[in-house]
């Protein structure tokens, strides 16, 4: 009973710290969340400054990072779930390094993207496809691990009753065991996209710009993101810009609870039951 007091007590603690947070944000920032804040550019006015290249700066990031990581990390967990043999050392150790790689900090990812860059010659680092990289890097592991809980989820029953039918194993993980597994696939992914969108520190390690006054218009152009402009502005002296921050964190919780929200839309609608 103690145990459990603890437990609720702790849940308790955390909701009301975060639920103080997301209210003063609001208020702090709800007089600046106009049709500026999406049109505009950055500024050294704090009343003619806006996000715009931040929020189109970490939608694409967010959607490059997406194609690089969904298709490996998807194949990835289906190998080592479906055909991996898993006595085979080399396989074993792949699995350990992808569990531990999952917990290791986003910073180093940023710093292995950096000596990646390097190693290749490329000389402005500040891009949109090496922060997509650095990205798909962190959350490559997290894909990986969801996929393979995923269709470890889907009863052993449903691929033998294929099998015994006489479907060959790709399709009766095509036609069986990945339209299951499609509904903790997607929720795991999306909520992995919404971590990899609300991170700054790997990007700042590659030097991503902290005041841009233009559009991303490609893979290799400069950018910013909703994070980096919030750090930005919360480190000004000016209050307004202490104000414009909030705003900013105000449309960077509204991205995350619209990615939240699809991927709790997709795991009612598709989730089945055994």
């Amino acid at each position: 009973m103690a145990f459990l007091f603890l437990l609720w007590f702790s849940v308790f603690f955390a909701f009301v710290f975060l639920l103080t947070l997301i209210v003063t944000t609001w208020i702090d920032g709800a007089e600046r969340l106009d049709l500026r804040m999406f049109t505009e550019f950055p500024s050294s006015a704090p009343e003619d400054a806006g996000a715009r290249p931040a929020i189109l700066g970490s939608l694409m990031v967010i959607s490059v990072t997406a194609l690089f990581t969904l298709p490996l990390g998807i194949a990835a967990g289906i190998h080592l779930e479906e055909f991996a043999n898993r006595r085979n050392w080399f396989n074993r150790a792949v699995e350990l390094n992808v569990q531990n790689l999952a917990a290791v900090p986003s910073i180093v990812y940023g710093l292995l993207t950096l000596g990646a860059m390097t190693a290749m010659g490329v000389r402005d680092k500040n891009i949109v496809i090496a922060g997509a990289l650095a990205l798909s890097l962190l959350i490559l592991p997290v894909v990986i691990i969801v996929t393979r809980e995923s269709l470890r989820a889907v009863p052993l029953e449903i691929r033998e009753g294929s099998l015994a039918l006489g479907a060959t194993p790709l399709q009766t993980l095509f036609r069986q065991t990945l339209p299951s597994a499609v509904p903790g696939i997607a929720t795991g992914s999306i909520l992995a996209l919404s971590r990899a969108l609300g991170e700054a520190a790997p990007l700042l390690i590659l030097g991503a710009l902290v005041f841009v006054s233009f559009d991303p218009n490609g893979l290799f152009s400069g950018y910013t993101t909703l994070p980096i402009q919030i750090f930005n502005w919360t480190g000004r002296p000016q209050e307004e810009f202490h104000v414009l921050a909030a705003a900013t964190s105000i449309v960077l919780l509204g991205l995350l609870l619209a990615m939240n929200s699809i991927a709790i839309t997709i795991r009612n609608r598709f989730q089945q039951r055994w």
